[in-house]
């Protein structure tokens, strides 16, 4: 009896042992991610649910905010040593916050993680000197999108993927009447149309470069739209430029205008037309067609890196890419995961599908310079009195590149 009992208590002993070590292992991670509404949230803790189901040891808690107040808490939790194991990052604000994230590049090499599986544009907007900061999940190459029955009404064939310049603008002056308009133009537009023709506005050092032939022979473009060609409405000077273009857009009054792959869902819902997709029209070279995504990087505060990363890569794995695909909440940033989403968001939209390949195919990284935002928000600020002919490109660009570099 006293051997049973003896035996008994050390089996309890080993027993509760074996729990505090298991216990110990557990990992707890946080997760800062940005929501738009309840399903978007919905997704996000899906994908963290997703992490527990391949590592039962650890455990994301996911914290969401508003796009806008993301951006405006990030370095302020940084500052407060307050950031999550896992911070969410938008590429074209890698540059501004690289610093906070883990470099991946000696990771990826130890675990033979096959990088090439991703749209390599958006690897390279992900990564800052040639080292990657985070694991993308989506990209979006930004094209035209049009309203396709003014398109037959007017007896214009619609614009295939690699249309021209001059094609564009033909289509757009035809399109130009009853007080409606071919085009819709935002500041913004700037730098992605520059780069679908081949001008460089930020030069080989990475420093902002406005004022070279180039950018001002894009510019010049890109104000005659509505000053000289009057095929585009004039818009305020202000943040809200590519709303009220988006807002015209989905009205009817205008024809054309330029956004993402992101913006689908949303539009299916807000217009009575049938819309098609292309390409942005190219210079007289080939397309280079900028993208943008998203992805998820390691906090350098977080003290549990290789949980981090084991989770990192379960939120952007072909399962999870898939399941946003599929309920459309993001173009994949795998290739290979990319016709979920065509099947969902795109199979309405006319050439949808082909655009986007087209725009992938001939993709390049969006280049941007460390103080973005400042640049775009003089875009916002200069570019709409030239839009309505009182300043030419020159005297635009010469403005904000003085006043971005002060």
């Amino acid at each position: 009896m006293k051997v049973l009992k003896k035996t008994l208590m050390l089996a309890a002993i080993g027993g509760s042992l074996f729990a505090t070590a298991a216990s110990a292992e557990q990992v707890n991670l946080t997760w800062q991610m940005w929501t738009g509404s309840d399903a978007d949230t919905k997704s996000w803790q899906h994908l963290a649910d997703m992490v527990t189901a391949r590592y039962p040891d650890i455990k994301v808690t996911l914290t969401t905010t508003g796009w806008v107040d993301y951006w405006t808490r990030l370095p302020v939790l940084a500052a407060s040593g307050q950031l999550a194991d896992i911070v969410s990052m938008q590429s074209l604000r890698m540059p501004n916050f690289y610093s906070l994230l883990e470099p991946l590049n000696d990771r990826i090499a130890a675990d033979k993680f096959d990088v090439a599986a991703f749209t390599p544009s958006i690897i390279g907007g992900m990564s800052v000197d040639k080292q990657l900061y985070g694991l993308p999940y989506d990209v979006g190459p930004w094209v035209i999108y049009y309203n396709q029955d003014v398109f037959d009404a007017a007896g214009i064939p619609l614009p295939k993927p690699g249309w021209t310049l001059a094609e564009f603008t033909d289509a757009a002056k035809k399109l130009t009447k009853d007080g409606k308009y071919g085009f819709g133009i935002t500041p913004q537009n700037y730098s992605v149309l520059a780069s679908a023709w081949g001008d460089k506005y930020v030069n080989d050092s990475g420093a902002l470069d406005l004022t070279n032939p180039g950018a001002v022979a894009a510019a010049d473009k890109v104000i005659g739209f509505a000053a000289k060609d009057k095929i585009a409405p004039l818009v305020p000077s202000s943040a809200d430029a590519g709303n009220v273009i988006q807002g015209r857009f989905y009205s009817g009054n205008v024809a054309m205008y330029v956004d993402g792959p992101w913006s689908i869902i949303g539009m299916k819902d807000k217009v009575k037309f049938k819309v098609g997709s292309t390409t942005l029209p190219r210079g007289e070279g080939e397309l280079t067609a900028v993208t943008a995504g998203s992805g998820f990087g390691i906090s350098t505060a977080s003290k549990n890196k290789d949980a981090a990363w084991k989770a990192i890569q379960v939120l952007t794995s072909p399962e999870a890419l898939a399941y946003l695909a599929e309920g459309g909440r993001a173009l994949p940033a795998r290739t290979a995961s990319q016709s979920s989403w065509y099947k969902v968001a795109a199979k309405d939209i006319t050439n949808g599908g082909e655009a986007i390949d087209y725009s992938l195919a001939h993709s390049v990284p969006y280049v941007i310079t460390n103080n973005w935002a400042a640049v775009e928000n003089l875009f916002n600020q200069y570019f709409p009195p030239a839009f309505a002919g009182s300043a030419g490109a020159k005297q635009t660009m010469d403005a904000i590149q003085s006043l971005a570099q002060q």
